[in-house]
């Protein structure tokens, strides 16, 4: 079973990953949906729900997400939430608001994956403030860049907040392997070397734990 199925997303066709939601290493655009394009190792991890740990196939399902394009977002109703919403609609507001949707999910995804492990706090707020009352020295750089926190473009304020929403709603995280950690494709810091580099979104490489 476990060879057939395998087998089943070898051959998933483009189109198929446009259903499916994507992940992995080439950025794909079509109709306004924003996707990546899977490798053969990566459609294996597709199947990996990282929110629960656990492996997929073990349980014979394959968790399927609806695509999620700007216009599904505009279409929404305003998001609201608590304080953790609002942090994580502020972090990806800072972090990602340049990238595709998958990358803003990706960003997310470490957000919440730190808010599940050990090493880190257990709420997206102090996740998200770690380190911020050292100058350059906090977890997200916009924390302590000096810079004025000021959310200017409206749009974008409003669909992060909507996507957000989705994530502390519950959707399955897919797009990183796990990831607790991403830097910019124009650094390179030493903490990369330690860890295991799981996928490259857009101008983020994303990294988790040995």
């Amino acid at each position: 079973m476990l060879d057939q199925e395998r087998a089943v997303l070898s051959a998933t066709t483009a189109d198929r990953l446009r259903e499916l939601g994507g992940a992995g290493g080439t950025r794909v655009s079509s109709e306004g949906v924003e996707l990546l394009q899977l490798t053969s190792a990566e459609r294996e991890g597709l199947v990996l729900d990282m929110q629960n740990g656990v492996n997929a196939f073990a349980e014979r399902r394959l968790v399927v997400l609806e695509p999620i394009d700007r216009r599904r977002l505009d279409a929404m109703p305003t998001a609201s939430g608590d304080a953790q919403w609002e942090c994580l609609t502020k972090a990806l507001y800072f972090e990602a608001r340049g990238e595709t949707i998958a990358g803003q999910i990706a960003v997310a995804e470490v957000i919440l994956n730190r808010v599940d492990h050990a090493r880190y706090p257990d709420s997206v707020c102090s996740v998200v403030n770690q380190g911020a009352h050292r100058l350059n020295a906090c977890q997200f750089s916009f924390m302590c860049d000096g810079e004025p926190e000021v959310m200017s473009e409206r749009r974008s304020w409003l669909r992060l907040g909507k996507l957000a929403r989705i994530m502390l709603d519950g959707r399955p995280r897919m797009l990183t392997g796990g990831a607790t950690h991403y830097h910019a494709t124009w650094v390179d810091p030493d903490w990369a070397n330690r860890l295991e580099r799981t996928v490259w979104i857009d101008d983020h490489k994303f990294y988790r734990f040995p």
